[in-house]
C-alpha cells in the first residue's frame, strides 16, 4: 500500500471514531508506545488480541513479546485488538480493513499475524479479526501474498479445533520461539520459495506445530485413529517450548489513554507449579517451576515503575505463597512500597503455604481489605480425589488467622461437577462457607465479609482429569440452586459461571479438528464475544453442531476410554500420558500425591527436555 493509500486509511478511520464508544481504544499514542517508520524495517508483525483493547492491553504476553521483537532494528512489532461491536460495524460500512494502532497499516500489509489464545471463547473473535483484515480464514487459501498467522497461548495445547484457520502454533513459552520465527520467515524471504517450503521451515523449529503437515482420520465412532506426519519435516510429538530459566523481567509497560482491567506494573516472579492438581490445566502444561531472584523482581518494579508513574504493582504466579523467598521479598518491598505510596497485588494464596509470619508480613502491605482462599471442593473426600489434601480444620484455622491478623473481608474459590461429587458434596460448601463466616464475626464482628466464587470444572486436556465427563447443564443448575438457596439470607456474596458458558468452553477445550466446522458456522451465525455474557448465544452453537452434523454431547458428556487417542496426543506438555493416567486411577481411589517439591514423581518433565536441571541462583528449588 503506498503512502498516500495509507494516509486515506488512516484519515477514513478518523472519521468515523466520533461515531463509536472509547475511540481512545483505536488510536494508539500511549506512553512507551514504539512506533517505527513502516519501511525502515524488513519485517513487520502485527501481535493480535481478540478481544477488546480495554483487556488485551493488560495482557502480560503480547507486552513481553512487543518488547523483545521492538528490540530488534530490523522488526516493527505493532498492536491490534478485537474492535467492539459498534467499530466492527463502522469499519464494514465505511470498508476499511481493521488496523493496527502504532502506523494504522491494514493487518494484510504485515508479514506476521501472532495471536495470543489464552482461553477458548476467543475463538470466533480471532475468526471475525482474520475477515475484518480481508484474510483467508482458512490457511489453505493463503498465497505468498498473504501474512503467515501464527497463534499461541494456553488454549492452544489442544490446537485442533482451531487448526484449519493457523499456519504455524507457538506451543508453549515464546520468547525465544517468536524470534525463531521471525528468523525462519526472513530466510524464507530471501530464499524466494513458495509458502509451503516456509510452512516446511518452521516445522522444524522446536515447540513449533504446523497442522497442514498432519492428518487425522477417524475410527466409524468417531474417536481418532491417527493423527499422523505428511511431511518429514512434522514430528511426533511436537514438545512445548520451554526456557531453562525466566528471561528479565518486562519493565517497559505502556500506559494507555483510556481505563483498562489492571493499570499496574506486573511480574512473573516465578513460573510453573508443584501441587498437582487434577483439575488444573495451567499447574501442569507449565512445569517446571522456575523462580526469579528477589533482587531481579525488586530491580524491575523499580524500574516499571520510573517509567509509568502507576500506583500499584502485582507479583504473578500460580500462587505468590510457594514462592520459596516471599517473607524476605515482601518484606524488600514493603519499604519500597510504602516510600512510593503503591499498593501491591498478589493472587490467591494456598492454605498449604500459610504461616502467621507470611500472614503477619503480608498484613503490613495490605491491611484490612480483601484475602483469597482457593478450597475448590467442599469436602475432604473430595478434595482428596482433585489431589488438594486440605482437611477442614486446616482451613478454619487459617481463617481464624485471616481474620485475626486483621483482614476483614475474605473469598472463597469452589469448583462444582468435579469427577464424583456428590450433591452432599455440593452442600458441603454452604456449610463450610457459613462457618468460615460465622467464625469472622466471631473475630472482628459485624464487619466480617465473605465472597464465595463458583467455577464449573471442565476436564481440560493434558490434565488428570481429561478422561473425564463434564456436568450437563441441567445437572450444573441444580447444583448452583443448592447453592443460591443455602447461601440466601446468610449475608454470603456468591458469584457463578453461566452453565452454557461452561458448555461451551467444555466443547472446545476438548474438541478435535472437525469442530472448526462449528467454529466457523458459529461466527458466521454471528457469534462474537462469547466470553461476554450479554453477547454469548447458545443457540449460535447449537445450530453449528447441526449444520456440522457433529453430536455435541460427544465432546462434553463422554468419558474418554483410558486407550483413547485424544485430539491433542501429538502436543506434549512435558508431562508423560502415563503418569496422568496413573493420577486419574490414583484419583478414583482417594488417593492424593503430595507436592513434588518433597520428592519427584518422574512426571517427565525432565526428561522431555535432555534430562535439563534448573538450579536457581537465589537458592531456590531445584528441579528434581
Amino acid at each position: 500500500m503506498s503512502l498516500q493509500s495509507t494516509e486515506t486509511l488512516q484519515r477514513r478511520v478518523e472519521r468515523i471514531l466520533p461515531t463509536v464508544i472509547k475511540p481512545g481504544r483505536y488510536v494508539g499514542g500511549e506512553l512507551n508506545q514504539t512506533v517505527k517508520p513502516w519501511d525502515s524495517v524488513q519485517t513487520h508483525v502485527a501481535l493480535v488480541f481478540p478481544d477488546i483493547y480495554d483487556l488485551g492491553q493488560s495482557n502480560l504476553g503480547i507486552a513481553i513479546l512487543y518488547d523483545i521483537l521492538n528490540q530488534r532494528e530490523d522488526v516493527a512489532a505493532e498492536r491490534a485488538f478485537s474492535p467492539w461491536v459498534d467499530m466492527e460495524a463502522a469499519l464494514r460500512a465505511h470498508d476499511i480493513p481493521l488496523f493496527s494502532l502504532e502506523n494504522k497499516r491494514a493487518l494484510h500489509e504485515f508479514d506476521i499475524i501472532g495471536v495470543s489464545l489464552p482461553y477458548e471463547t476467543l475463538y470466533t473473535n480471532f475468526l471475525n479479526i482474520l475477515d475484518l483484515s480481508r484474510i483467508p480464514l482458512n490457511g489453505r487459501d493463503r498465497t505468498n501474498d498473504h501474512p503467515l498467522v501464527i497463534a499461541g497461548g494456553q488454549a492452544v495445547y489442544n490446537p485442533e479445533p482451531v487448526a484449519p484457520f493457523v499456519d504455524a502454533f507457538v506451543i508453549g513459552e515464546g520468547e525465544e520461539a517468536i524470534v525463531d520465527v521471525v528468523d525462519t520467515y526472513q530466510a524464507w524471504q530471501a530464499a524466494d520459495t513458495n509458502r509451503q517450503d516456509l510452512l516446511a521451515r518452521l516445522a522444524k523449529i522446536p515447540g513449533i506445530y504446523v497442522p497442514s503437515l498432519y492428518e487425522v482420520t477417524y475410527h466409524p465412532d468417531g474417536t481418532v485413529k491417527e493423527i499422523a506426519p505428511l511431511h518429514p519435516a512434522a514430528s511426533l510429538p511436537v514438545t512445548k517450548r520451554i526456557l531453562a530459566e525466566m528471561p528479565p523481567p518486562l519493565t517497559k509497560f505502556m500506559v494507555p489513554n483510556v481505563e483498562v482491567v489492571q493499570e499496574r506494573v506486573s511480574i512473573e516472579i516465578m513460573r510453573g507449579c508443584t501441587r498437582g492438581c487434577r483439575f488444573c490445566h495451567a499447574g501442569m502444561v507449565n512445569r517446571p517451576i522456575r523462580e526469579r531472584p528477589v533482587e531481579e523482581i525488586l530491580s524491575g518494579l523499580e524500574k516499571g515503575l520510573d517509567q509509568t508513574g502507576y500506583e500499584e504493582v502485582s507479583l504473578l504466579s500460580l500462587s505468590s505463597s510457594d514462592y520459596t523467598n516471599i517473607i524476605s521479598l515482601i518484606e524488600s518491598l514493603r519499604a519500597m512500597l510504602n516510600e512510593r505510596q503503591v499498593n501491591i497485588s498478589l493472587p490467591s494464596l494456598r492454605i498449604e503455604s500459610f504461616s502467621d509470619e507470611l500472614m503477619d508480613v503480608l498484613q503490613t502491605l495490605s491491611p484490612g481489605g480483601g484475602f483469597t482462599i482457593a478450597p475448590e471442593a467442599g469436602t475432604e473426600r473430595l478434595r482428596s480425589i482433585i489431589n488438594k489434601p486440605i482437611s477442614d480444620e486446616e482451613l478454619m484455622e487459617t481463617v481464624r488467622s485471616v481474620y485475626q491478623h486483621g483482614w476483614h473481608s475474605i473469598k472463597l474459590y469452589f469448583m462444582i461437577g468435579h469427577p464424583q461429587e456428590t450433591l452432599e458434596d455440593v452442600q458441603s460448601i454452604v456449610d463450610l462457607s457459613r462457618a468460615v463466616l460465622q467464625e469472622g464475626r466471631k473475630i472482628v464482628g459485624g464487619r466480617a465479609r465473605l465472597h464465595v466464587g463458583i467455577s464449573t470444572f471442565i476436564p481440560k486436556p493434558h490434565t488428570p482429569f481429561q478422561w473425564a465427563s463434564f456436568n450437563d447443564p441441567e445437572t450444573i443448575q441444580q447444583k448452583l440452586s443448592i447453592l443460591h438457596e443455602g447461601m440466601h439470607g446468610a449475608k454470603i456474596k456468591m458469584t457463578w459461571n453461566i452453565p452454557a458458558a461452561s458448555l461451551l468452553e467444555a466443547w472446545l477445550s476438548r474438541g478435535d479438528r472437525r469442530m472448526s466446522e462449528v467454529i466457523y458456522n458459529a461466527w458466521q451465525a454471528g457469534a462474537r464475544f462469547d466470553a461476554w455474557s450479554e453477547h454469548f448465544n447458545l443457540e449460535h452453537w447449537q445450530t453449528a453442531f447441526e449444520k456440522a452434523n457433529l453430536d455435541p454431547d460427544f465432546y462434553s458428556k463422554r468419558t474418554r476410554a483410558l486407550d483413547e487417542v485424544l485430539p491433542w496426543d501429538h502436543i506434549s506438555a512435558g508431562v508423560r500420558k502415563s503418569f496422568l493416567q496413573r493420577d486419574y486411577e490414583w484419583s478414583q481411589q482417594g488417593k492424593t500425591r503430595p507436592d513434588c517439591r518433597q520428592r519427584c514423581y518422574a512426571c517427565g518433565i525432565l526428561s522431555a527436555f535432555g534430562e535439563m536441571r534448573l538450579e536457581q541462583p537465589n537458592g531456590g528449588w531445584k528441579c528434581p
